[in-house]
């Protein structure tokens, strides 16, 4: 379905005037779920079998190359580091160029086809090299497909319900960062612990990804950047990007240093006592509730002030640290989990409608590659921030820090707007 054709079939909210018009909540709900193109399912769907995938290999690839390799934690904090800042600096160029070429879905097939083949290279791996090789190409896909992806859900959805698209498209990926954890756990049970007979596991969904995409997801007939067609980036595209989109794009980096990596949550987990088997259920956790809230957060998105919405995810941020921080069991742990998992839900999807709905037409990919290249640097700095306490004080610093700034960033939240232009 094209962006077009959406904007007919759906009904704006000040034409809902009577009683009688007005949809029961679950009738609106279907009706919701219709008229989302099929194009936002293809992708929610690629998007959860290829982190099903990528998580069960990421949830037991410190396994691997500390228990088999035996490489240190200083290796594996580089390969980790250089692989994430990859991906950061690639979204920043395949945004760009999905604008120029005036068609994203060639990118996608390329950022996930890429991550697809690496996958059989990380159980056949003999050397650290070889991994770190693997880890490299997989986050190269992963950056080429990012901001081409993001900006093709808002050119096949109308602006009214892009909260909900992001919504739906974060929640079947993050259903997928839940499953592959979870897939793990099983594996490592079924298969006596052998870490590379269950990485061989991930290599099937990751293929299932690579055919959804080209089975369901196509460029819309009409894409409303393709008319004009700018340089890749420049000092003239950054001048045409809105004050309005930088003041987004800030506050998205700002967010992000108040959160610091997923990573920190499993290596608490494991201070707390679980096993090597049951780290992965950690994630789990979080991704449950990451995948269960989003949706419903981003329909929110389409009809509350985002200022609420994201000092809600702020407070939830600021209870998940408290927890953390003084957890002493790993029940508790699983709680700090889940609220850092319902944070985000609150959180991603709104920055993803606020970006589209901010960003010229014609640079949406730029726009995106922009707002994840920089929020992806602020991610390294809070890690590295992250770590260096963890190293110096212990687990709580970390914890009691984030906690910190997610407050001193809801004060600012306070003082400030949140406004939003529709295109």
């Amino acid at each position: 379905m094209t962006a077009g054709a959406s904007y007919k079939v759906r009904m704006s909210p000040e034409r809902l005037s009577t009683d009688e018009d007005k949809p029961t909540p679950a009738r609106g709900l279907r009706s919701l779920l219709r008229n989302l193109p099929v194009g936002i399912w293809g992708l929610g769907l690629t998007s959860m079998f290829m982190d099903i995938s990528s998580e069960l290999v990421h949830s037991l690839l410190p396994l691997l190359m500390s228990g088999v390799l035996g490489a240190s934690m200083l290796t594996i904090g580089l390969v980790e580091g250089f692989a994430e800042a990859t991906a950061s600096i690639t979204k920043l160029f395949s945004g760009s160029l999905s604008d120029r070429w005036g068609r994203r879905r060639p990118l996608l097939i390329l950022g996930y086809g890429m991550a697809a083949l690496t996958k059989p290279v990380f159980p056949l791996a003999a050397s650290i090299g070889a991994l770190a090789g693997a880890r490299f190409i997989d986050r190269v896909g992963k950056g080429i497909r990012g901001a081409p992806r993001d900006a093709l859900v808002a050119d096949i959805t109308a602006p009214e319900q892009r909260g909900a698209a992001y919504g739906l498209r974060q929640a079947l990926d993050s259903l997928g960062a839940a499953l592959g954890p979870l897939l793990a756990i099983l594996a490592m049970l079924w298969l006596a612990g052998d870490v590379r007979a269950v990485l061989w596991v991930g290599v099937i969904p990751a293929f299932i990804a690579v055919a959804l995409l080209l089975w369901l997801v196509k460029e819309p007939a009409h894409a409303p950047h393709a008319a004009r067609r700018p340089a890749p980036i420049s000092r003239a595209s950054m001048r045409q990007l809105t004050a309005r989109y930088w003041y987004v794009t800030a506050l998205g980096a700002v967010f992000t240093l108040a959160r610091f990596s997923e990573a920190f949550l499993v290596l608490r987990a494991q201070q707390v006592g679980f096993s090597l088997t049951w780290v992965p259920l950690v994630m789990v956790v979080m991704n449950v509730l990451y995948a269960g809230a989003a949706w419903p957060a981003g329909i929110a998105a389409d009809r509350r002030d985002p200022r609420l919405l994201l000092l809600a995810g702020l407070l939830l941020l600021v209870l998940a640290d408290v927890v953390l921080a003084r957890a002493s069991s790993g029940p508790v742990v699983l709680w700090g989990a889940a609220l850092w998992g319902l944070h985000m839900a609150l959180t991603q999807g709104l920055f993803s409608k606020l970006v589209a709905n901010a960003a010229p037409v014609e640079l949406r990919g730029t726009a995106f590659g922009v707002y994840n290249f920089v929020t992806g640097i602020s991610l390294l700095f809070s890690s590295a921030i992250a770590g260096a306490l963890w190293s110096s004080y212990g687990s709580s610093a970390t914890f009691n820090a984030g906690a910190a700034f997610a407050v001193l960033t809801a004060c600012g939240l306070l003082f400030t707007s949140v406004h939003e232009t529709r295109r």
